[in-house]
């Protein structure tokens, strides 16, 4: 698929056929997610009436991607979470949230394969991370307790953890990630 030169505009039509106006070809919901795995910036807009639904309809992907296989990427708890602050005070922080989440995973992602391509050369490893699996769910832990210590901060009544207990608990943070950092340097020097 050509990607035309300046924003890609999706038309969606009511018989819920989409039509890539840059290269003036019908493409399905598949191929709508093959653009954003490669990057490409598209809006979707409503054919009859102009109005902008690309996030209903990138909302349609990631649910027709969790049906395919039973491999979900978003686990129950968290949907739950995430519906729970609907109509709450939150609801205004939490897009930003996970914005700046997705963000930083992204790039320890591309600084780990980097890391991973130094140590072991362009290897099948570097390329496809399953090892370090264990470090990327300690990165979700600690964005989920970044994430409570923020709703607490926004929500007084639910007991604040006091400055000094906040504070230990930072530096308690800090010295368990060096010793991470330590433990998987000395593995990678090992290798």
């Amino acid at each position: 698929m050509a990607k035309a030169d300046g924003e890609i505009v999706i038309k969606k039509y009511a018989n819920r056929r989409l039509y890539n106006t840059g290269t003036s070809t019908y493409v399905t919901l598949e191929d709508l997610a093959k653009m954003v795995k490669k990057g490409e910036e598209f809006t979707v807009q409503d054919a009859k009436s102009g109005e902008d639904i690309t996030h209903s309809v990138l909302t349609q992907i990631i649910f027709e991607q969790e049906s395919k296989t039973g491999n979900t990427l978003l686990p129950i708890s968290f949907l739950r979470q995430l519906i729970s602050y609907y109509g709450d005070q939150m609801q205004m922080v939490v897009p930003s949230f996970l914005e700046h989440s997705m963000k930083a995973f992204t790039e320890q992602q591309v600084q780990m394969r980097e890391q991973m391509t130094k140590a072991f050369g362009d290897t099948p490893l570097s390329k496809n991370l399953q090892m370090p699996i264990q470090l990327m769910e300690e990165q979700v832990k600690r964005n989920t307790d970044m994430f409570h210590q923020a709703m607490q901060m926004f929500s007084p009544f639910l007991g604040a953890q006091p400055a000094k207990e906040s504070k230990k608990a930072e530096a308690k943070d800090i010295d368990e990630l060096k010793e991470q950092l330590r433990t998987l340097q000395s593995k990678l020097d090992n290798l």
